[in-house]
């Protein structure tokens, strides 16, 4: 999952302006990379939206993934 969070970062640029553009503080960007915590569903739909698309809310959070699967 890590990789996936660090394609995000890159997209960005850095930590820090992913952080500032999902409006998170860069401790909270470096967790993701970690893997010391998930992203919270608000943040993963932002960077969906934020990436037209590119990185799906579903990957980036696995718990919408659940959320989505049992809507439908």
């Amino acid at each position: 999952m890590t990789s996936k969070f660090k394609n995000l970062i890159d997209y960005f640029g850095d930590q820090s302006v992913a952080a500032e553009k999902l409006g998170v503080k860069q401790p909270t960007v470096s967790g993701w990379l970690n893997g010391k915590h998930g992203m919270s569903a608000k943040t993963a739909l932002k960077a969906e939206r934020l990436t037209g698309g590119k990185f799906k809310a579903s990957d980036l959070c696995p718990e919408l993934a659940e959320v989505l699967s049992n809507a439908g």
